[in-house]
């Protein structure tokens, strides 16, 4: 019988919706926030199908490096740049730059 994913992925996208406007996370920082340190790659696939999410702001939750790895699921791709530019996060060469400055753990930011 095939896991559901549904609420793992909803919980993915009300961490992402904490994440204030000009901050970025990880895709394994938030899967340590839930619970499932080994879940980096889960919490992509979950970002990867947030476009039927407008709410949800995929575009701040980048790889551990600060690298938009997840710019191919935008439309056009320049989308998930244009939008962290616009909130003031510095992007080079598909990197968040100041990428220590601007991140935000949500195990920190949300803890009891």
């Amino acid at each position: 019988m095939a896991k559901d994913h549904s609420n793992f992925f909803n919980d993915v996208y009300e961490v992402a919706k904490l994440i204030p406007k000009g901050r970025v996370t990880s895709y394994g920082a938030i899967g340590a926030y839930l619970g499932v340190k080994s879940s980096a790659r889960m919490v992509g696939w979950a970002m990867n199908g947030a476009g039927a999410h407008p709410d949800v702001p995929a575009h701040r939750v980048v790889n551990r490096q600060g690298l938009l790895t997840g710019k191919a699921h935008f439309s056009p791709p320049s989308a998930m740049e244009e939008r962290l530019m616009a909130e003031g996060v510095e992007v080079k060469n598909d990197k968040i730059q100041n990428f220590d400055e601007v991140y935000w753990d949500p195990m920190i930011e949300l803890a009891l």
